[in-house]
């Protein structure tokens, strides 16, 4: 673990606010990069997507402000990115941003992301050639008879693993099925197995603890205020890219309900409704993958973001 950095003089973590959606995570990760002069590495794994804003809730320029912002609008739609790559990616930033004497704050929902920095996750099988010649042949399994099959294998081989993926994410239902097949042991027990080397640098997450009927009632009213600010243009120009319908950017909640709407097969309230059941569950599986990190995850009670800021550097410092 690299502490070289004179920013750790001051501070002995790098902040991860991590959370579900629509927790407060980027107006606190905002606030703590005011308070520290820090730098925000969004982990969010549909903002990393350009042309997607409304539908992926990325902050607005007036949100941002003169905050520095990475990781986000960095992939055409359509693209794959991997946890692989994010890490590949996000680690370099972050050493810059430590190199020029600033606080890196991490943001995002995406739990892959958050454990691959917070453990030193290694996600490479050490086998790439046997995990490609899997991962086609469970494509190839995916494409004749739906992702349900491949889901219910998952859940008998490793359970652990089913209960934290979304069983309509085919590409990771893919690769956690990949993995067992080319190294013989399950995603959960190679995930265990790439902690041995550890974290690049110190990493402390902090999760905002709303009651979940009133975490509800904010995704609610954020999926209106999604629809107001144009997700179905969005979704439409998706179509009119050709995007891929396997692609991540379809399976993302918001957009492959806006296309049947699109296409005619239902009405916007329908398309609605279905978003705000969706992105209730995702919350409710982002919810489970943290909480699984037990003590890990440090909990702040909802509240002014300029305070809660206060509260999560002081945590950090030494």
């Amino acid at each position: 673990m690299n502490t070289s950095f004179p920013i750790f003089e001051k501070y002995s973590y790098i902040p991860i606010i991590a959370g579900p959606t629509a927790s407060g995570k980027s107006a606190l990760a905002l606030e703590i990069c005011r308070a520290a002069d820090g730098e925000l590495v969004c982990a969010d794994s549909m903002q990393i997507y350009k042309y997607l804003d409304v539908g992926t809730a990325k902050d607005t320029k007036e949100e941002i402000g003169d905050v520095p912002h990475y990781m986000t609008d960095i992939v055409e739609p359509g693209a794959n990115f991997s946890v692989y790559d994010y890490v590949s990616c996000a680690i370099p930033i972050i050493r810059d941003i430590l190199e020029r004497g600033k606080l890196p704050v991490v943001c995002g929902g995406t739990g892959q992301y958050i454990s691959s920095l917070l453990y030193g996750l290694d996600y490479g099988t050490g086998d790439e050639e046997a995990e490609a010649e899997a991962t086609a042949k469970l494509t190839e399994e995916f494409e004749r008879n739906g992702i349900d099959p491949l889901y219910s294998k998952l859940k008998n081989i490793d359970p652990e693993a089913a209960e934290k993926i979304d069983p309509q994410n085919t590409r990771r239902v893919i690769r956690a099925l990949a993995v067992y097949d080319a190294l013989g042991i399950t995603f959960t027990e190679k995930n265990k197995q790439s902690k041995v080397n550890g974290p690049e640098f110190p990493f402390k997450v902090f999760m905002i603890d709303w009651d979940r009927e009133v975490l509800y009632d904010r995704i609610n009213r954020r999926v209106g205020v999604m629809l107001d600010n144009g997700l179905a243009s969005e979704a439409k120009m998706l179509l009119e890219k050709n995007v891929d319908r396997k692609s991540t950017c379809w399976q993302a909640i918001g957009y492959k309900e806006m296309l049947k709407f699109l296409e005619g097969e239902e009405t916007l309230d329908q398309a609605a409704d279905r978003i705000r059941i969706g992105t209730r569950h995702y919350a409710k599986r982002q919810l489970t993958w943290l909480r699984s990190m037990g003590d890990d995850v440090t909990l702040i009670k909802p509240g002014d973001p300029r305070k809660n800021a206060g509260i999560v550097l002081g945590l950090c410092k030494k």
